[in-house]
């Protein structure tokens, strides 16, 4: 429909994909393939800010491409591709990088925090990040952007390049707004509740992954940090394991904090615990069966990347020639 706004967002194609990959982002995409033109990528150039074994890449990417369909993307709604397959993406970003301040990117916090967690290879695709995410933003005129709140501070750089750009040469990139859902946005380790669930995370009790067993899931939980109230209560801030507890459970079961607390009043945290671990085992279970199916059948996987492509790049394409010839390029497209 032509009056439908434009979203853009991706997950990189690093690491096994966790509970807070799916209730932060892919959850929320599912709600959103009617209402919105859609654009979901694999950013397996993103991915490259790291070492990673080739093959594992690969591997992952087609991965994450299984997740997305498994959970629910449908891709004759969704426009669903891999970043590298669409050439726009780097030709923009170099044009961007030209536009971007050495200062701004000097501030970007999630630099600092991966230049210390990867100090062997602080390289420059690392600090240039941020452009190379701008440019998968612009090059598509998104509207609106999925965004956790860690993510904000790329986004503003976003806006402030396209706002750059556009003072320069006259209207050309739609100014992209966050698009942060009401709950769910930050799903927190079920060992550390004050920090995100990450992939990265070398204690594997900390994050429920997506294709963990059913088994492995109740373990986890089990030994999720709590506190000695031994009551279920919404305090984020004084109770950060239980409130953390709560949103999981209460996204995928659909109730309040409210609803929450009057079920599990009176009953201590390991009937909580067991609950919540049993909805995230019936949640994930058809997904892990669609998952497991898909990647039997490649070839399927194959034409959806492909159709994905050609679709975003028939798009991006014709931004790229607009930016082009304002900046003073011989378009040959």
């Amino acid at each position: 429909m032509k009056n439908k706004k434009t979203i853009l967002s991706g997950i990189q194609s690093t690491g096994n994909l966790t509970l807070g990959n799916y209730l932060g982002a892919i959850h929320n995409w599912i709600k959103m393939q009617d209402e919105y033109d859609c654009y979901y990528m694999i950013a397996d150039l993103h991915s490259l800010t790291v070492r990673n074994d080739p093959e594992t890449l690969r591997k992952r990417a087609m991965q994450v491409l299984a997740i997305y369909i498994a959970a629910g993307l449908d891709p004759d709604k969704n426009t669903i591709f891999l970043q590298s397959h669409v050439d726009a993406h780097t030709k923009l970003s170099w044009i961007l990088n030209c536009y971007t301040y050495m200062g701004e990117l000097n501030r970007m916090t999630q630099f600092k925090d991966k230049s210390a967690k990867h100090a062997d290879n602080i390289n420059s695709g690392l600090f240039t990040y941020p452009v190379l995410m701008a440019a998968d933003i612009l090059v598509y005129h998104a509207d609106l952007v999925p965004v956790g709140e860690d993510q904000r501070q790329h986004l503003e750089i976003t806006r402030d390049i396209a706002q750059r750009f556009n003072s320069i040469y006259g209207e050309t990139f739609v100014i992209p707004e966050p698009f942060i859902g009401k709950q769910g946005a930050r799903i927190m380790g079920l060992q550390d509740p004050t920090a995100k669930m990450s992939k990265s995370t070398t204690n594997l009790n900390d994050v429920i992954f997506l294709t963990d067993s059913p088994e492995d899931i109740r373990k986890k939980f089990k030994k999720a940090v709590t506190d000695s109230e031994n009551c279920v209560r919404y305090d984020k801030e004084n109770k950060p394991g239980v409130s953390n507890l709560m949103t999981i459970y209460g996204l995928i079961e659909k109730k309040s904090m409210d609803e929450i607390e009057k079920e599990f009043a009176g009953t201590g945290y390991g009937d909580f615990k067991n609950s919540t671990a049993e909805a995230v085992v019936k949640k994930l279970q058809p997904l892990q069966e669609k998952y497991n199916e898909l990647l039997q059948n490649p070839d399927k996987l194959k034409l959806i990347y492909e159709k994905g492509a050609k679709k975003a790049s028939q798009r991006a394409n014709k931004i790229i020639q607009e930016v082009y010839e304002k900046v003073g390029l011989i378009v040959n497209l």
